[in-house]
């Protein structure tokens, strides 16, 4: 069980707060993507959805309330690799770089296991909200899987998948699984009016200069509804997973591994028809020219290939249980800007591609780990497990240059390519040596204690501790609590990403923090962030099969990365901070010469920016009720989280209200999921409500702060299925049943948004239950 060392472990004796989802819990979630199907399951989980930029393109995940990068994620208890796609732009996700979740098929687990609670000391680097183990699948002799397709109410997002997964028959001592998976995912619009070329009711503004005339003339397309940003990005996925082992006897050979494709693409701020004048550099006299009389609606794409492989041998001999293994994971993705122009290219050429390679990204985990344990009887009531190992491990982070077209000075609109000072490998490594001890001194209590140290390449050495316990008063009573710290090591991507960040008049570039031109501004590298988490829990069985479990906790950050929000060097044309320009001057980065005549400029970067202090609470509770032939099983899992920043490390000025709005409001207080499963014969029944508490972010508009809110809200998925024989199930259900959609963002005096967005009535991004309303599907299952 994920959380000790010790095995014969379950989940209702655990010391710390654990939930265990298996396969046919996974199965009940209309849509096959396992960030939704954990933000369904686990109230403290809350899945990304929308991103800005390509962070639209691998949406990501959180556990606590925290970072994404707080939550450890293993595959068989290995850790997996993370994602090479930093989340840049400010937001609850910002700084993401954890495992993509989406990569891995709902239908090749086993089973999950959540571990809510801090375990650094135990497992490594990230483990500061908990861990998230996910269990493949390792039948014998069996062929199952399932075809779903679905859409949201509105007509798009269309969405088909098929997943099979195959396990032949081999000898007794041998298992393999193959699960192989694809799905396609079909673009939404939840956007309105593109409120900078037309009125609420749809018709042309009467300010649009020169080019009124010439867009009333021919129209834009998808008029008045041009601007297509606000939507989910359109993709195909396609994986492979495989699971494998031989007991030669006293020792077994593993191995498991996976890889995925993906391509998709999202769209960005539709760019308005244009007037240019022509450079006469190249002997072309001054020539004014309207270029894209329609605009055009540019995307961000990718290309992504992402692979993982574990090898490893565990057996016992002399009464130590040994595991060594070694695994290796890489993701790596391939950017482009699509359906797009480079206005200076343009200018000054009299040519542009609509297509541009803007360069790539990749980012490769190497682990290799050593276990051994022992049980020693010392005449207590269970006997003393011993365990402690080591792990090696090599990170890289490696961004590739853009071509010419995409690096020609502000490269393609919406998403310039990567530059030469952009571009670079960056590497580190680490050693970590652990001890752990399970103890059972009397039949009623439990103690696990843990001890790890891990010294890294780039920043040196780090200590840290874990003491869990668990008293049993009796068989219906049980107090549990746990004290620990940990660490988590800046990701390679927070500390060297660089990139340029667009929209139609502004640019801001993402400064490495480990950079010179960081340093110019006062920013030191990045630090390890640490914390101190405190738990107190109590396992009640009031009567025979009525589970409840209530655990409170408190996570303390010191030196916690935060986005510094935009540092701004340039205002409306006007220099506001030369050092500033000076500083992106220093890191190469060229800007849009449009936005250096009348728009905005800066940058951006990490920073060990604020100490913070996470407390919450998580409940579950089940109880199965006999209905006639039939069952009921009645479930309560909830969780509230509350963060709060104790220290600020940078000005005030700096981390502005917006910045900080996201860290301590952005997220819902409390969710709380109650579920009823009814079950007669072949048929059954799922209702699963969602109750989703307020969230609210400060913007920044015309020098206001106002707010941005998403209200309380309940949430509705019904399914029903039927065995149409004992192989083959058909299911049909909705997500969003009631098709709730998400508040929109009000408009200012002006009648624009206050978030400085493009489109009216577009639904707030942070929404935590999304931005697209009802959502309905079938599936067909089969296995045999």
């Amino acid at each position: 069980m994920t959380g000790t060392r010790a095995t014969g472990v379950t989940a209702a004796e655990s010391a710390a707060p654990i939930k265990v989802i298996d396969s046919a819990a996974l199965e009940k979630v209309g849509q096959p993507n396992l960030n939704q199907v954990l933000t369904q399951l686990v109230p403290s989980f809350t899945a990304e959805a929308f991103g800005g930029d390509t962070a639209n393109l691998t949406l990501s995940a959180r556990l606590r309330g925290l970072s994404p990068n707080h939550a450890l994620v293993l595959v068989n208890g290995k850790r997996r690799h993370g994602t090479a796609n930093l989340h840049v732009l400010s937001g609850p996700y910002q700084g993401g770089a954890s495992p993509d979740l989406d990569m891995i098929p709902p239908g090749a687990i086993g089973r999950i296991e959540v571990l809510e609670d801090g375990a650094a000391a135990q497992y490594g680097s990230d483990a500061i909200a908990g861990v998230i183990n996910i269990i493949l699948k390792d039948d014998k002799d069996s062929i199952s899987g399932s075809f779903t397709g679905g859409q949201y109410y509105e007509g798009d997002g269309t969405t088909y998948s098929g997943s099979i997964t195959f396990a032949p028959k081999l000898d007794e001592d041998s298992y393999l699984n193959f699960t192989m998976f694809h799905r396609y995912h079909g673009f939404s619009q939840r956007g309105g009016v593109d409120s900078r070329i037309y009125n609420a009711d749809g018709s042309l503004r009467d300010d649009l200069g020169d080019a009124h005339e010439a867009m009333a003339a021919i129209g834009l397309p998808n008029a008045p509804y041009t601007n297509r940003i606000v939507g989910d990005s359109r993709s195909k996925l396609t994986t492979i997973f495989y699971n494998a082992g031989h007991d030669f006897g006293g020792v077994e050979l593993y191995a498991f591994g996976s890889y995925g494709h993906r391509d998709a693409s999202a769209y960005e701020n539709y760019r308005q028809p244009w007037r240019v004048t022509r450079s006469n550099t190249l002997g072309v006299a001054g020539e004014d020219l309207l270029v894209s009389v329609t605009g055009f609606n540019p995307r961000e794409a990718i290309k992504e290939d992402d692979f993982s492989n574990t090898a490893g041998l565990k057996g016992e001999a002399g009464g130590f249980r040994w595991d060594i293994s070694t695994t290796y994971g890489q993701d790596y993705m391939k950017l482009y800007t699509l359906d797009s122009a480079n206005r200076t290219l343009f200018i000054n050429t009299g040519y542009t591609p609509s297509n541009f390679y803007d360069g790539f990204l990749k980012a490769s985990e190497w682990t290799n780990n050593l276990d051994i344990a022992k049980e020693i009887d010392a005449g207590l009531a269970s006997p003393i497990n011993l365990a402690f190992g080591a792990e090696y491990r090599e990170n890289t982070f490696t961004i590739g240059q853009g071509n010419f077209e995409a690096t020609y000075f502000e490269g393609g609109q919406s998403y310039p390519g990567f530059l030469a000072t952009d571009a670079g490998k960056h590497k580190r490594h680490n050693v970590a040596g652990y001890g752990d001890i399970a103890i059972n001194p009397i039949e009623m209590w439990k103690i696990d204690g843990a001890v790890r140290v891990e010294d890294y390449s780039d920043f040196g050495t780090k200590w840290t501790w874990k003491v869990t316990t668990r008293v049993d008063l009796s068989d219906q009573f049980a107090v549990r609590g746990t004290i620990s710290t940990g660490f988590r090591a800046p990701s390679l991507l927070e500390s060297y990403y660089s990139a340029t960040n667009v929209g139609p008049t502004t640019a801001y570039v993402q400064l490495p923090p480990n950079s010179d031109a960081a340093k110019l501004l006062g920013y030191d590298n990045l630090k390890p962030e640490t914390s101190k988490n405190l738990s107190l829990g109590l396992v009640i069985r009031p009567v025979d099969k009525l589970n409840i479990t209530i655990d409170a906790y408190q996570v303390k950050m010191k030196n916690r990365i935060v986005g510094t929000g935009s540092i701004v060097g340039l205002t409306g044309g006007e220099v506001t901070n030369q050092a500033v320009l000076d500083a992106i001057a220093a890191h190469g980065n060229v800007l849009d010469p449009y936005v250096l005549e009348v728009g905005d400029a800066g940058v951006n970067l990490f920073t060990n920016g604020a100490d913070t202090r996470t407390r919450g609470v998580d409940v579950t509770a089940s109880y199965p009720t006999p209905i006639g032939e039939g069952n009921i099983l009645w479930s309560l899992s909830a969780n509230y989280n509350e963060t709060k920043i104790t220290k600020l490390r940078i000005d005030e000025d700096l981390y502005a209200a917006d910045a900080r709005s996201v860290l301590e409001n952005a997220s819902p207080k409390y969710k709380i999921i109650t579920g009823a499963l009814f079950t007669l014969g072949g048929f059954s029944l799922n209702l699963r409500e969602t109750f989703y508490g307020k969230s609210s972010q400060v913007v920044i508009y015309n020098g206001t702060t106002p707010t941005v809110k998403v209200g309380a809200a309940a949430i509705t998925d019904l399914e029903a299925s039927y065995d149409l024989t004992k192989a083959v199930t058909l299911t049909v259900g909705a997500n969003n049943l009631f098709d709730k959609k998400a508040d929109t963002v009000p408009n200012g005096a002006d009648g624009l948004p206050i978030d400085g967005g493009a489109v009216l009535d577009a639904p707030v991004t942070f929404s935590p239950y999304g931005i697209n309303g009802g959502y309905w599907y079938g599936r067909v299952s089969f296995k045999f």
